[in-house]
């Protein structure tokens, strides 16, 4: 990559010497911890706000606090969906009362999470572009910071330049239900698609994302999805390698990782030292649908086996798709259960 390329990606967030100083010292102490964070060394159950609101800009979490802290979880994700929801949404006045109503309930903020929309330009080649996501980032790290979490997340975007027929959440486009006759899954690449540069173009923008969290004493960690820049556990450690920063970490959702025919015990096994949290879905014994906890085949206690072997300490969170029943049952089904099997 040329070298006006990387300033380019990382001049918004450029430290001064002395800064990076400062920084090293946030490195060494993240790399002197365990990856989960949590200072008793237990794994905590938590629940993700968007399990009881949808992702569409505006949307309070208040009411999800509530259902969530009265269930008695130990904490729970929150996540800005849209762009203006930055400004809009997201207010100094609103973060204080968020967080009254998090002390009343006792409940962490596990991780503060950006939609896809918010940084889906931090896999853009255009550096205008991609400048205006990593300020977005930057700012919705404020945000975390005064909600009193220490873990911003995303999930990993696809290149700008892959995309479905008629578009829509990638992700979600790997398989056909009903095909007709003739009828292929097919990707739509763009004839600019070159994967080696837009390889390169992510590690130097996820550096730059590194730059900024550690400014502000946080960590930073990626999720993997279908069709996206990482779409697995194998695809992180080799960005991680790229990297090696102590504040880079993986964020693993078992029913993400089961859909592409990985068992999840396994990857939690590959990103020892590196897994910073957890999200937790059933699934249907096809490996296509995200089915309500206890109806599908996921080996949850295979999986809480695999994160006490491997000494992990944060959290594991459900993140529960619509099915159309009784979603607060079913999310105290899941604390229950995951309560008896951590022990």
């Amino acid at each position: 990559m040329a070298s006006g390329a990387v300033m380019a990606a990382t001049s918004a967030g450029a430290l001064s010497a002395a800064g990076a100083d400062q920084l090293s010292g946030v490195q060494d102490a993240v790399l002197n911890t365990d990856a989960g964070g949590n200072t008793d060394g237990k794994i905590k159950v938590g629940c993700l706000s968007w399990v009881f609101h949808s992702l569409s800009a505006g949307q309070s979490p208040v009411e999800a606090i509530d259902l969530i802290g009265e269930m008695g979880f130990d904490g729970i994700e929150l996540i800005i969906s849209a762009p203006e929801d930055i400004k809009q949404f997201w207010t100094d006045d609103q973060i204080g009362k968020i967080r009254k109503q998090l002390d009343q309930y006792k409940l962490e903020v596990s991780q503060f999470a950006f939609f896809q929309p918010v940084v889906e330009d931090l896999t853009s080649l255009d550096v205008d572009k991609r400048n205006i996501a990593l300020d977005r980032f930057e700012a919705g790290t404020v945000i975390a910071k005064k909600l009193g979490s220490n873990i911003v997340n995303i999930v990993a975007p696809w290149p700008r330049e892959l995309n479905q027929p008629g578009g829509g959440y990638l992700p979600r486009y790997y398989d056909l239900s009903n095909p007709q006759p003739g009828q292929k899954l097919e990707l739509l690449l763009d004839d600019s698609f070159d994967w080696n540069t837009i390889w390169n173009q992510y590690v130097e923008t996820t550096k730059a994302c590194l730059e900024r969290v550690k400014t502000h004493g946080m960590r930073f960690s990626i999720e993997h999805h279908t069709h996206c820049v990482i779409p697995d556990a194998n695809s992180f450690l080799l960005l991680w390698n790229e990297i090696r920063d102590g504040a880079l970490g993986y964020n693993l959702d078992v029913g993400w990782t089961q859909s592409q025919r990985e068992y999840p015990p396994v990857a939690i096994h590959k990103v020892k030292g590196h897994l910073f949290n957890l999200h937790i879905r059933d699934i249907d014994g096809l490996m296509r649908r995200f089915v309500q906890f206890g109806e599908g085949v996921m080996d949850f206690a295979g999986i809480i086996r695999a994160l006490k072997k491997t000494g992990f300490n944060g959290f594991i969170s459900l993140e529960q798709d619509g099915f159309g029943g009784d979603m607060k049952e079913n999310a105290k089904r899941y604390l229950d259960a995951m309560r008896e099997l951590i022990g």
